[in-house]
């Protein structure tokens, strides 16, 4: 049985994250992923947006470590050159009507700090992108692009130096308390298929899974609903009519976007993601949208789109904490009442990338609390 300090359940960018944030002289840290790869769940399979905060309610962990993060997450991909690019974004309005909510969600970004936004007429939205449709638009330039697989090689990369232990292809079978005292147990002793680890705390970064994890290891009782989203790329000549970020005005409830355009570092454009709740935690391919689905979004936005060179592309499934589409959940990340010795960093979905570090340097605190 190997004695360790921390286990990080979970490889995506946030248990990378935290294993990198709470890995210091002296202290064991070991991150079990259950697939032979990092990152190849939600971390890798979203439009690698780096948000700058404007949407979440005022006060809310995902406005606050979404605006943490942000600036964070940049400085990081600079020191480790991970190909990324602070290109701004476009948040545009289709007619006048519009003109209230463009106003709204204007006011609602600077109340949550993103102090840079500005409100833009359509001469300059053709400046910046001459080929979109708008009749006004909010400019966000703190927004920009990450090459999310290069993130995730990054943080492993730094992690590790950092004396921080990964272990491959090793999910959690089993957990139980061992000894009496001290809250939770003296120890948490998880079993892999290969060992047995018996750990002084465990953050729980498991994403599609953190409910099953925390109920093995005697936590709260909460439910991951996932939720799919699909994409579509541009093809074609289509793909040089967008530069940098492009959304519609969000939905009138609720935390979904809409369907929108993101370049990539690698020069490609996608298209969505679309929201559809499914019991299955890794269906990524049943019954997907026909790429035609796609082309009256992309159109609202850039009309010169053709039919032919809207192809489809990837998915990705999110963690929810809601069942709802209409309904606001907030990021999941406390010291678990029921079991003092685990930590939850779950429910991390859209802006998790961006606040990956933020949310790390939370989670570290929380460690210390059991540790120090």
């Amino acid at each position: 049985m190997e004695e360790v300090d921390l286990v990080i359940v979970g490889g995506g960018v946030v248990g990378l994250a935290c294993a990198r944030e709470t890995a210091r002289p002296g202290r064991t840290v070991c991150l079990l992923e259950r697939h032979p790869r990092l990152g190849t769940e939600t971390s890798t399979h979203n439009s690698g947006v780096v948000h700058a905060g404007i949407y979440y309610p005022r006060d809310s962990l995902k406005a606050r470590l979404c605006v943490e993060g942000r600036d964070a997450l940049y400085r990081f991909c600079e020191t480790h050159d991970v190909p990324h690019r602070r290109c701004g974004k476009l948040i545009v309005a289709g007619s006048e009507d519009d003109d209230a909510r463009l106003q709204d969600l204007l006011a609602h970004g600077l109340a949550n700090a993103v102090d840079d936004l500005e409100l833009v007429d359509r001469s300059f939205v053709r400046r910046m992108e001459p080929h979109v449709a708008a009749h006004a638009a909010i400019w966000s330039p703190s927004t920009g692009i990450v090459e999310t697989e290069g993130l995730v090689r990054a943080l492993h990369r730094d992690a590790g130096a950092r004396d921080a232990i990964t272990l491959l292809a090793m999910p959690l079978i089993d957990a139980h308390v061992h000894g009496d005292t001290g809250g939770g147990g003296e120890w948490l002793e998880l079993r892999t298929p290969a060992e047995t680890i018996r750990a002084r705390a465990v953050v729980n970064a498991a994403g599609l899974y953190a409910d099953d994890v925390s109920s093995a290891l005697g936590g709260r009782a909460f439910t991951i609903y996932p939720c799919r989203g699909e994409y579509a790329e541009l093809g074609g000549t289509s793909r040089g009519l967008v530069t940098r970020p492009v959304y519609p005005l969000p939905a009138r409830a609720g935390e979904h976007l809409g369907v929108h355009l993101t370049p990539t570092t690698w020069g490609s454009v996608m298209v969505g993601p679309t929201t559809r709740y499914q019991q299955d935690k890794r269906d990524h391919e049943q019954n997907r949208l026909p790429a035609a689905a796609f082309v009256e979004p992309t159109r609202q936005l850039l009309p010169a789109v053709r039919p032919g060179d809207v192809r489809l592309g990837g998915t990705g499934i999110r963690p929810k904490l809601s069942p709802e589409a209409t309904a606001f959940s907030d990021f999941l990340i406390e010291r678990d009442a029921a079991q003092p010795r685990l930590v939850h960093a779950a429910g991390i979905d859209s802006p998790g990338l961006t606040a990956c570090l933020a949310i790390a340097r939370l989670v570290s605190t929380l460690v210390d609390e059991i540790l120090n």
